[in-house]
């Protein structure tokens, strides 16, 4: 957030010629890219800041940018303590940036193109085991045993969240609409708003019918549209409370590692490698676009690759 508004500040003081570019910028990534907000803001909020540093350092106009001034804004960020991870995806962000004003023709030649960056660590959040995602959800089935709706309502959520392993995001823009309860598969839209379909087991099916038939009605307001999930106040529920509500139902279990949707998404994965599936499969369940990003957002233990090992090649 802090990030954000230092972005907007850098914006507003920036050069007439870059502001212009900037806007430019952001109706291409919102329209022609048709990316969703946070991630419109989030690549602005990097490129506002590579070209604050520019102007800093007398420039004004994306004409003058080169790679000199890249790696010194990347430089800058180090000193500042930011993280690998932090600087790497800043280092993405200027060289998408500056391949878009060559292509359009706002500068000769592509500055950015060889612009490297630090590997970031390749760290995997913790997971829930097999034995502690069932506990979750018996624990929360227990405190929803007063049948009220946002009971019903979390026990979707979290059956949901790790039958499919989609985003937060994702979870929260479902409609009603979007389940199909005769084949037990929803319509995610992923990032760049991309169609999929993703299945779910039984109990997920279950506990979403029941939400939906028994909650849902009583959470309804007149401004509640089609949202599947709603909050206490009837309007479609925000990341930030599926977020809260995860966390308060992960400290239930003992023992179980202090996740959030996310840490549910990776868990997903993770069990539905270890249980066989394979990686292209879990690529498209989770939308990657690369299978490099399934790989490294799904890890399979050490004993079960020399188990592959020795069940496949002839000379194990």
């Amino acid at each position: 957030m802090t990030e954000q508004v230092d972005a907007v500040e850098a914006d507003d003081a920036l050069p007439e010629a870059m502001a212009g570019v900037l806007a430019a910028y952001e109706r291409h990534l919102a329209i022609e890219r048709d990316l969703t907000p946070h991630t419109v803001r989030a690549y602005l909020a990097d490129v506002a800041s590579l070209l604050d540093h520019a102007a800093r350092l007398g420039d004004t106009d994306v004409t003058q940018l080169d790679l000199r001034t890249l790696r010194s804004w990347l430089a800058k960020q180090q000193t500042m303590g930011r993280s690998r991870t932090t600087i790497a995806r800043r280092a993405t962000a200027a060289r998408v940036f500056t391949a878009w004003l060559a292509r359009t023709g706002r500068i000769p030649t592509d500055v950015g193109a060889s612009l490297g960056s630090p590997k970031a660590h390749k760290s995997l959040p913790p997971v829930l085991r097999a034995d502690e995602a069932a506990e979750l959800i018996r624990s929360a089935t227990e405190h929803a045993d007063d049948g009220s709706p946002t009971g019903l309502r979390d026990i979707a959520i979290l059956e949901l969240l790790y039958a499919t392993g989609i985003r937060v995001g994702e979870l929260v823009g479902l409609d009603v609409d979007d389940v199909d309860r005769e084949r037990n598969v929803i319509r995610v839209f992923g990032k760049g708003r991309k169609e999929r379909t993703v299945p779910f087991g039984r109990p997920a099916a279950r506990a979403v019918d029941f939400w939906v038939r028994h909650g849902r009605p009583q959470l309804a307001v007149q401004g509640s549209g089609a949202a599947l999930f709603l909050g206490a106040r009837g309007k479609r529920i925000d990341q930030r409370a599926v977020r809260t509500m995860v966390h308060r139902r992960i400290a239930d279990v003992p023992g179980a590692p202090d996740i959030g949707p996310h840490g549910l998404r990776h868990t997903a994965a993770t069990h539905l490698l270890e249980g066989g599936a394979d990686l292209r499969s879990v690529q498209e369940l989770l939308g990657h676009a690369s299978l490099a990003t399934t790989q490294l957002y799904t890890h399979v233990t050490t004993d079960r690759l020399r188990r592959a090992y020795q069940q496949a090649h002839p000379r194990a």
